[in-house]
């Protein structure tokens, strides 16, 4: 999969992974690519929902030890 940008939102708690994703994504074209890395458990839950709210894609998302990552594509 090419991913166009990655934002690292390791550390930090709801809501920040989902603002630092939001901000990203309004610098990003139509149909580029977004990965999310994240410690909070609760951002795979919430990437689901603000893919929901956006019309941007959730692609793909994955469990990789004590990371959670969220693949959004740009609507």
């Amino acid at each position: 999969m090419n991913i166009d940008r990655e934002v690292d939102a390791r550390g930090l708690n709801c809501p920040l992974p989902i603002l630092k994703a939001k901000k990203a994504l309004a610098e990003m074209a139509s149909g580029q690519v977004l990965k999310v890395i994240a410690t909070d458990a609760g951002s795979m839950r919430d990437f689901q929902a603000f893919a929901k709210q956006t019309g941007n894609e959730l692609l793909h998302q994955e469990t990789i030890g004590s990371d959670y990552v969220s693949i959004l594509k740009r609507r």
